[in-house]
C-alpha cells in the first residue's frame, strides 16, 4: 500500500450528514468511513469483521462525529433491518448510503451448487437493494438522498473463475438505473461506482501477485495502480451538492483498465 494519503477536497455539505457505509470494517468500505469521517459526516458503518471494526472506530475517535460501528452479517435481513432501527433510535435516518459490501471468492463453474448460488447473491446483491430500500424510506421524508452501489470492473472484463460475482455486479448496474429511475421524483439521487484493480490487502494477500500486477499495469491506460483513496475520492463527490444532477449512471475508477 501506498505510504502518501490523498487530500481530498472537502464538500461542506457533507457535514453533519448521516452516511451508513456496508462492509466499512477493511478495504474499500474502511476508506470509505475514514473519507467521510473527516469531513464531518455522521458515519455509522456494518462488517463481520468485529476486531478490525472496532479498531478502525478507534483510531477515528478524533473526528467531530466519531465513526459508529453495528456488527452486522447483510445475509441476515432481519439483522439488516435492526441495524436500521438503532440508526433510527439515535434520532438520525441515513442520508447517504454506500452500499460497499461483497465477496469476490473465486470459484469454478462445475463446482457451484445451488446453495453456493444463492449464498453468493445474498452476499453480493441481495443486501444492495433491502439496504436501499430501507434507506429510501427515510429520505422520502426529506426530499433528498444519495445511494452509492459498488459494481466491479470484473464483469466488463470477463475475468476467469468470477462467474457468480460478475452476475452479481452485472445486476447491479440494473439495479442502480431501476432504482434511480424510482426514487429519482423524491429527489434521491444513485449512481454505481465501478472500481478496477483497487490495491488493498486482501487483494494483495490473495490475488495480486507480482506477476499479476505486471498484467494490470499494461492493460491500464495510467501505469498507476488504483487505491482505495481514488474510489473514496468520487464517492466524496458523488455524495456532494456538486453531483446534484448526477444519476443513474456509472462512474469508473479503473486507470482505463481494457484488459491485457
Amino acid at each position: 500500500m501506498n505510504e502518501a494519503r490523498m487530500t481530498y477536497a472537502i464538500y461542506p455539505g457533507l457535514a453533519g450528514k448521516t452516511v451508513l457505509v456496508t462492509g466499512g470494517g477493511s478495504g474499500i468500505g474502511a476508506e470509505m468511513v475514514i473519507a467521510f469521517a473527516r469531513q464531518g459526516a455522521r458515519v455509522f458503518f456494518v462488517d463481520i469483521a468485529e476486531q478490525a471494526s472496532l479498531a478502525l472506530a478507534d483510531a477515528l475517535a478524533d473526528c467531530a462525529h466519531p465513526p459508529v460501528f453495528l456488527p452486522c452479517d447483510l445475509t441476515d435481513l432481519d439483522a439488516l433491518a435492526a441495524v436500521f432501527a438503532r440508526i433510527g433510535q439515535r434520532g438520525v435516518t441515513v442520508d447517504i448510503l454506500i452500499n460497499n459490501a461483497a465477496n469476490d471468492d473465486r470459484h469454478g463453474i462445475a463446482d457451484v451448487t445451488p446453495a453456493y448460488w444463492d449464498q453468493r447473491m445474498a452476499v453480493n446483491l441481495r443486501h444492495q437493494f433491502f439496504c436501499a430500500q430501507a434507506a429510501a424510506e427515510g429520505m422520502r421524508g426529506k426530499g433528498q438522498g444519495v445511494i452509492l452501489n459498488m459494481g466491479s470492473i470484473s464483469w466488463h472484463l470477463a475475468l476467469p473463475n468470477l462467474s457468480l460475482y460478475m452476475t452479481a455486479k452485472a445486476a447491479i448496474e440494473g439495479l442502480t438505473r431501476g432504482l434511480a429511475r424510482d426514487l429519482g421524483a423524491d429527489g434521491i439521487r444513485v449512481n454505481c461506482i465501478i472500481p478496477g484493480a483497487v490495491r488493498t490487502p486482501r487483494q494483495e494477500l490473495l490475488w495480486h501477485t507480482p506477476d499479476e500486477e505486471v498484467r494490470i499495469l499494461a492493460g491500464q491506460c495510467l501505469r498507476e495502480r488504483v487505491e482505495v483513496q481514488d474510489v473514496a475520492a468520487l464517492a466524496l463527490f458523488l455524495s456532494s451538492d456538486n453531483a446534484a444532477r448526477c444519476t443513474g449512471r456509472e462512474y469508473f475508477v479503473d486507470a482505463g483498465w481494457y484488459g491485457a
